[in-house]
């Protein structure tokens, strides 16, 4: 079986990295599931004191869900997709051990709401963030929930429905990147970062966490039933399906 997520340990630190660099890490259920197991994995891991996650090559962290598999789906295959992502989301916002994003280039879609759901986010100057998923027929349901917690109402709006990406400037300057620093030391700062939480006492940083999640927990539910609602109307009606393969043909015809 191909390694969709590569693991490697560093001191206290387990390091992550999705590995779909041909693609830019784009997102399919054997990555889903592989990433699951690997957080697993380093949840249970005793000598493990905080997870550090990025993505395989120079460009990206990722770029979101891959068009491949969801342009195919039906109401019901759309349903079985958002339980695939509440499980992955369920994963990340119960780890009891800190989370660092490695931002190595671009971060979108659902890549994005996954380097919002880490505690920590390093990034450079050419990382690029945004919820790009209208452009493509894709309906946003989980990206507004946590853009809302971290961004109010109105910047949310403003991403959601423009699809616009983000710099690395103005991530940072709103608070969704922590620090930047030079490109070639992403990887090294987040490790270093992790290394520093995870000398933190445990029983305090498990309790933190939790109560993090606690306050965040009605709305998280809340977007799962109502992407479950919007996906299934909306793959019913053919257009995502549609959008993704002009999308699709676009690019195609771009980088011939």
């Amino acid at each position: 079986m191909d390694d969709f997520v590569l693991s490697r340990k560093q001191g206290r630190v387990a390091l992550l990295t999705l590995n779909r660099p041909e693609i830019l890490n784009a997102w399919h259920r054997p990555m889903r599931d592989m990433l699951v197991a690997r957080l697993e994995e380093a949840e249970r891991e005793p000598t493990v004191g905080a997870i550090v996650m990025t993505g395989a090559g120079d460009r990206a962290f990722g770029a979101g869900q891959d068009l491949n598999e969801t342009k195919t789906f039906d109401p019901e295959r759309a349903e079985e997709w958002m339980r695939e992502w509440e499980r992955l989301y369920d994963r990340l916002r119960s780890l009891s051990k800190p989370l660092v994003m490695a931002l190595n280039g671009l971060a979108a879609g659902s890549a994005f709401q996954v380097a919002l759901l880490g505690d920590m986010r390093i990034g450079h100057s050419g990382v690029t963030m945004g919820q790009p998923e209208i452009n493509s027929g894709i309906a946003s349901v989980t990206g507004p929930w946590i853009m809302r917690e971290m961004l109010g109402l109105a910047r949310t709006i403003d991403l959601t429905l423009t699809g616009r990406m983000m710099t690395a400037d103005e991530c940072h300057a709103i608070g969704l990147i922590n620090r930047l620093v030079p490109e070639g030391e992403v990887r090294s700062a987040a490790i270093e970062l992790a290394a520093e939480l995870a000398a933190k006492p445990p029983v305090a940083m498990r309790l933190n966490k939790a109560r993090f999640r606690e306050v965040t927990e009605t709305g998280f539910r809340e977007c799962i039933a109502a992407g479950i609602r919007n996906q299934r109307e909306a793959y019913g009606t053919g257009e995502p399906g549609r959008m993704m393969e002009a999308f699709l043909a676009q690019r195609a015809a771009r980088n011939r």
